[in-house]
């Protein structure tokens, strides 16, 4: 399947600064897949997205089983009846029943021709050859019937789904041994700064150790990504144009942190300038007010604040939908939980959408609280570390008092521990 190319203008907008919604909408909307697809071992698939639906080639389970260890027979049964089998889990063999008999069997093992119906073992009285099992059992009763769980050529995965743990272990009861997955997005991620160094560097005044791009490794990472680290660019405007001429060729996309404007410093996004088109973002939220957006050729550029609270918070909130919607899978909205907020706000400014750090702890009623993180700077690391997700306020929210519902969105959601 050959992936569609980028529109020339994803990202060109007009007008006032963007809501949430908006931004939203346009990475969703107008972005496409840019990805191929490939055809990999069960084993290999976990968190992929499907590139074709799945159908179920077979009924699951294959036929009728017993769902405990006990006595198979046809009900309604009267009396002792005679034990003419013995059926393990795995048995091959044909078996089938006349009216008035019964089979010994186990867990998993296949019912019989001419029974519906399985006695718990515990429950019924042997004598010698025979059985006697409790009155009062239903036609059916701890019997698993063939297609109970699937049906035979029903639809069971959609492309663009994410392979869960638990889809693997349907694929696989299926006796899918191949699937035919998206390739990864193949995502550049680097910086750019004199005043940059690696973890590990010594350090010296006027320098700084760059964390947001092990943070933006790890959030990639997060969905179905191929990652390459092109580490920290100097401050040479020659070399980062090459390298993202060259990066470009080879990816699908670039992500940065940082140096948003057009300073005779910012020698990443004037590059973008040069080499293909850019449109920088003013969105009405709070962190990460301004964004850069362009592509060179069909690789799209995402250029992120470069505070590490708005750096993560916008990854969050546009770079994993738009890595979504670039390697195949279907966007989902973050599931919103309305919860008590345990703080108060008096002075929030209307008109844009805030997400501030939090975390929920059990009220003294049994039900969740929102706790805001007390320092809003967006340099503040430590409050990443300490929320376990975000809480939403709207724009035409100004205060909020204590015991007011919020949202509350928990990284969870997004693929990260909470």
């Amino acid at each position: 399947m050959t992936p569609r190319k980028l529109l020339s203008d994803c990202f060109r907008t007009e007008g006032d600064p963007m809501s949430h919604g908006e931004c939203l909408a346009i990475l969703t909307g107008r972005l496409s897949t840019v990805t191929g697809t490939e055809e990999l071992p069960l084993a290999a698939t976990s968190g992929r997205w499907l590139a074709a639906d799945i159908m179920a080639p077979r009924n699951v389970p294959l036929h009728d089983n017993a769902a405990v260890d006990g006595y198979t027979f046809a009900a309604p049964a009267s009396g002792p009846m005679p034990v003419v089998a013995r059926i393990a889990a795995g048995d091959l063999g044909r078996h089938s029943l006349e009216p008035g008999q019964a089979a010994r069997i186990f867990t998993g093992a296949a019912m019989p021709e001419g029974a519906d119906t399985v006695a718990m073992q515990e429950d019924c009285t042997v004598e010698g050859d025979t059985v006697s099992v409790p009155s009062g059992l239903r036609r059916g009763d701890n019997a698993r019937r063939a297609g109970e769980d699937v049906a035979a050529d029903s639809t069971v995965l959609h492309a663009a789904s994410r392979l869960r743990p638990q889809d693997m272990a349907a694929l696989a009861s299926f006796g899918l041994a191949r699937v035919k997955v998206r390739a990864p997005v193949r995502v550049a991620i680097l910086s750019n700064g004199d005043e940059l160094l690696e973890p590990g560097a010594e350090i010296s005044q006027g320098q700084v150790y760059d964390s947001n791009r092990a943070m933006l490794r790890a959030l990639t990472a997060t969905l179905p990504c191929e990652i390459t680290d092109l580490g920290i660019l100097p401050d040479n405007a020659a070399l980062i144009e090459a390298t993202l001429a060259e990066v470009a060729k080879s990816h699908d996309v670039i992500l940065t942190s940082g140096g948003a404007s057009h300073g005779d410093e910012d020698h990443i996004v004037n590059a973008v300038d040069r080499l293909g088109t850019r449109h920088l973002w003013q969105m009405a939220i709070k962190p990460g007010r301004s964004m850069s957006f362009g592509q060179i050729g069909d690789c799209v550029f995402l250029g992120l604040p470069g505070n590490p609270v708005a750096a993560f918070v916008c990854f969050l909130l546009y770079v994993r939908p738009a890595l979504t919607v670039l390697g195949g899978g279907s966007y989902r909205e973050p599931v919103r939980f309305p919860v008590a907020a345990g703080f108060e706000v008096r002075d929030k400014k209307p008109g844009r959408r805030e997400f501030w750090r939090g975390s929920l702890e059990t009220g003294a009623d049994g039900r969740p609280v929102a706790h805001k993180f007390a320092r809003d700077g967006s340099g503040l690391i430590s409050g990443l570390r300490e929320a376990t997700g975000l809480i939403e306020v709207t724009e035409a929210t100004t205060t909020v008092e204590r015991g007011d519902l919020v949202s509350f969105l928990p990284f969870t959601g997004f693929g990260i521990d909470g």
